[in-house]
């Protein structure tokens, strides 16, 4: 997406957690505590991915997005399916999303990352480019 910025990526403290999972100095449970309202915002909301649940190895994970700012107002917190998340980002001017991946069989779920989107990330050309096809 054209307006995507400040990415946080999750990756070396999710590996750095399965770490310690595989030696035994956490456990599965502890890990796998995903909310029932997580696991049924994937239901509704996830994007598959071809990823196996890192735990159970079983099922893939699912990637659920939960968007948050102050211009949401009563939208804010709420899980969205991707594709919506372009349309989000030209009629506000930031909001930020938080991408969270989910085994719908064990439980496991961990933030993979986070990012801003909004208006506010184009430039100059490109709201000129938006404003003069609108007229």
């Amino acid at each position: 997406m054209r307006t995507q910025r400040q990415v946080v990526d999750y990756t070396l403290k999710r590996r750095a957690l399965l770490r310690e999972v595989y030696a035994g100095r956490v456990g599965a449970l502890e890990v796998c505590d995903a909310s029932p309202y997580l696991v049924r915002a994937s239901k509704f909301f996830g994007e598959a991915t071809e990823t196996r649940c890192p735990i159970c190895r079983r099922e893939p994970v699912w990637l659920v997005h939960y968007i948050y700012g102050d211009e949401l107002r009563t939208s804010a917190g709420q899980a969205r399916p991707r594709a919506e998340l372009a349309m989000l980002a030209m009629d506000y001017r930031a909001f930020d999303v938080y991408v969270v991946e989910v085994c719908r069989g064990c439980g496991w779920n961990h933030l993979v990352e986070k990012y801003t989107l909004g208006r506010d990330g184009l430039t100059s050309d490109d709201k000129d480019g938006r404003r003069r096809a609108a007229d």
